[in-house]
């Protein structure tokens, strides 16, 4: 039996994405692919059903025994939406996205305290509680519940004692709290997990909140609204500087196998600054790993890339921008590579404070904290990815950024050369030496590249 009673305080609604159909003497509620089958209803309860269809309904409205058990049921299974008022005002509302587990018959008379993973922000509608795990979001309506999130007092939140209480119960319920002798880094399982980390898995996979593809992937939900961000990065002003073309037709013949490259790559943390990479191998990688093969529309306003590493949508938002510090035949600085043009356009001198971070940041890579020959910082024009995709843009741009590395590693071990890749970069610095909106364009990783000393393996 529910412990979920009715209260006069209380107003129910269906839940976002349900939809109910009424016949002569029952009610059909679908959420696929969910749905729930309510034949030969009382006449109570098919009024409630009438009422829940055209809007919310008030406790006042379910004084009838028989219709509270049929919103217990329904509330036990997720169908509704309940906000908890106190008179006349709102104090917030559960708004489950899939099946609750059943309440504890017994409060826990332990003090609680919010989770790490808890998230309190603002949204178009006002504040909302999330978390990660949880089966719902608490939708806030009222400052003295913010108050008491934040930490007041119960006795000083001008509420009753019984809608506080009301409040951790269902804070505990929707897994929203711990408690406060339960200390969620004591366990390696929540200390091993950051808030952005465990949030940003959750949001960016299907999952209990995500169900369908309506709002999750390729949904080009932008289409309408905003133009595409276009394919080519305009040019950064500066005389380019030409870079060699290799004759792939002929690397078909000499290049090492696929099987010669794989089992050969490693990460080389050691260079040989006597001999160091020269500008056309410089070019050749680049040409070989990331050059831009073609564009084609895909409708109006709609440009598709080619590139040689795989690139979900084939929106291609990844640019490279190598920092020169020892190539021979190439100026030091720090150049963005035009992969339409295969070509090196200047960006920033070596110089630069800004510059000089970026390079600093891989000598923790490299062996007795070494300098880099070459520094291919990697960066995403993010709008090219969150145009077409929704929930999944970052996460997509970060496998993007590995199947870079990759590509990277073995045209690079094809060639002889020494790579390592960093999973990181100095994300302030990239922004101060380029001068990009880092909401428009963000350094997402680097890729250390130049001949490897004898003893680098």
């Amino acid at each position: 039996m529910s412990v979920n009673t009715t209260s006069t305080r209380d107003r129910y609604a269906l839940r976002e994405g349900v939809t109910c159909l009424l016949t002569a003497d029952g009610a059909l509620l679908l959420d696929p692919p969910k749905r729930k089958d309510l034949p030969a209803l009382s006449p109570n309860r098919l009024q409630a059903m009438r009422i829940l269809k055209a809007g919310p309904l008030e406790a006042e409205q379910a004084a009838d025994p028989d219709v509270g058990a049929l919103l217990d049921e329904l509330t036990a299974e997720g169908w509704l939406a309940t906000t908890v008022r106190d008179g006349d005002r709102e104090l917030y509302t559960i708004r489950p996205f899939t099946t609750p587990p059943a309440r504890s018959a017994d409060g826990d008379p332990r003090p609680d305290t919010l989770s790490k993973f808890a998230l309190l922000h603002r949204d178009s509608d006002g504040f909302v509680l999330e978390h990660p795990l949880s089966w719902c979001d608490l939708r806030v309506h009222d400052a003295r519940v913010l108050a008491l999130l934040g930490g007041q007092s119960p006795a000083d939140s001008g509420l009753d004692p019984e809608l506080v209480a009301r409040l951790a119960q269902d804070l505990r319920w929707g897994g929203f709290t711990v408690a406060a002798t339960d200390s969620e880094d004591e366990r390696f399982t929540t200390r091993s997990w950051s808030a952005p980390d465990l949030w940003f898995h959750r949001r960016s996979t299907l999952g209990p909140r995500t169900l369908t593809w309506e709002h999750f992937g390729p949904t080009k939900w932008a289409k309408p609204s905003f133009p595409q961000p276009i394919a080519r990065k305009p040019a950064y002003p500066g005389e380019a500087v030409a870079l060699t073309a290799p004759d792939l037709d002929s690397l078909r013949i000499t290049d090492p196998s696929l099987t010669d490259v794989l089992e050969d790559r490693y990460s080389c943390r050691a260079f040989d600054e006597a001999a160091p990479i020269t500008a056309d191998q410089l070019g050749e990688l680049l040409y070989r790993a990331a050059r831009t093969r073609g564009v084609r529309s895909a409708g109006p306003g709609e440009e598709l890339v080619s590139r040689p590493y795989p690139s979900g949508g084939s929106v291609y938002e990844l640019e490279i921008y190598p920092i020169i510090r020892h190539v021979s035949g190439l100026e030091s600085g720090m150049y963005h590579y035009d992969s339409f043009d295969h070509v090196l356009r200047p960006v920033a001198p070596i110089d630069s404070p800004a510059v000089q971070k970026l390079i600093s940041s891989t000598s923790a890579t490299l062996a007795d904290g070494g300098l880099p020959q070459v520094v291919l910082v990697v960066a995403a024009r993010s709008g090219r990815v969150m145009w077409t995709y929704e929930q999944v843009a970052y996460a997509s741009i970060l496998k993007h950024v590995g199947v870079l590395m990759q590509t990277v590693y073995l045209a690079a071990t094809a060639m002889g050369l020494g790579t390592c890749a960093q999973g990181f970069s100095d994300t302030a610095a990239f922004v101060g030496a380029t001068g990009v909106d880092e909401l428009e364009e963000c350094n997402v990783g680097s890729i250390i590249i130049g001949s490897p000393a004898a003893n680098a393996r």
